[in-house]
């Protein structure tokens, strides 16, 4: 039955890498090589090359990626291997096989920003699938592991460097408009692999747990934790409730506490990832979707 599931897990992982790498090739083609945006990575250096001497850009990536996908190998494991060769040869094939797309963004900001964003969902995908579309992307990952920083920062830190060498062949504004992409790209990326914009920790401090509780529980239909805790100044008991809820469940129990209990203190976060019954799993026990 584990083996199933292992083999079930790994599958999906390898759809997530396949479909992340579509998007980051159709970023390219449509919005960043038209624009001519070197946002790093070795799209990055292929648009500089496609720019000096015409080359093509998905040969050139593929030819680059080879060395940098061998030493990714060595130093991330057989299973990122495995994932990442599928990613490094993936998205220049789709590069080859849209290079004639006839939906482009000439635009610098258009591209800049759109750009961004379809090549952070896309490689965002791609990280959340445990694996790498190649090139700068591979050392992120590396950087990643060996510094403990984000996805997202480090393929900033790395893609920063490419896109700063930039400047001999294009010019200080298109230049400008390439970091404001990789910046885009960036957070896109963490927001893709933590989901941070669904779902909010409430915390709750009040003296009436019972009033409290019922509006969780019956008016939003969901779960709590109560934590026992002292005020700091009034030294006396109170009672912490902790909740999580997604974003139109948070906003009618901020409107509910505010008319039935407007006393309370009460702390909206943003959550990174939420893993239990009601968000990971279903929602009651026993549950049939």
């Amino acid at each position: 039955m584990s083996k199933q599931k292992n083999a079930k897990q790994t599958l999906y992982d390898y759809a997530k890498v396949i479909i992340g790498a579509t998007l980051v090739a159709l970023a390219y083609n449509i919005f960043l090589l038209p624009a001519k945006l070197a946002a790093g990575g070795i799209s990055g250096v292929s648009t500089i090359l496609y720019e000096m001497y015409g080359l093509s850009p998905a040969s050139t990536q593929m030819f680059i990626n080879i060395p940098i996908f061998i030493i990714g190998w060595m130093a991330l494991g057989k299973d990122f291997s495995g994932k990442t060769l599928v990613g490094t040869f993936w998205v220049p094939f789709i590069i080859y096989l849209t290079a004639n797309v006839p939906y482009t963004i000439t635009n610098p900001l258009l591209g800049a920003i759109y750009g961004g964003i379809v090549l952070g969902i896309g490689l965002g995908i791609v990280y959340k699938g445990n694996g790498s579309t190649g090139g700068t992307a591979a050392i992120a990952q590396i950087v990643k592991k060996f510094t403990g920083l984000s996805s997202g920062y480090s393929q900033l830190i790395v893609d920063g460097l490419v896109v700063i060498s930039s400047i001999i062949v294009f010019n200080i504004e298109l230049t400008l408009f390439a970091l404001m992409c990789i910046y885009v790209s960036s957070k896109v990326i963490d927001m893709v692999q933590l989901q941070t914009a669904s779902t909010k920790l409430i915390l709750i401090i009040t003296e009436h747990e019972e009033k409290v509780q019922s509006l969780i529980r019956n008016e939003i239909d969901r779960g709590l934790t109560k934590i026992r805790s002292v005020g700091g100044y009034s030294n006396e008991s109170k009672t912490m409730i902790l909740c999580v809820t997604d974003q139109t469940e948070a906003v009618n129990l901020k409107r509910l506490l505010q008319q039935e209990e407007p006393t309370a203190f009460v702390v909206f976060i943003n959550a990174s990832e939420i893993l239990g019954r009601g968000f990971s799993l279903d929602k009651y026990y026993g549950q049939k979707l």
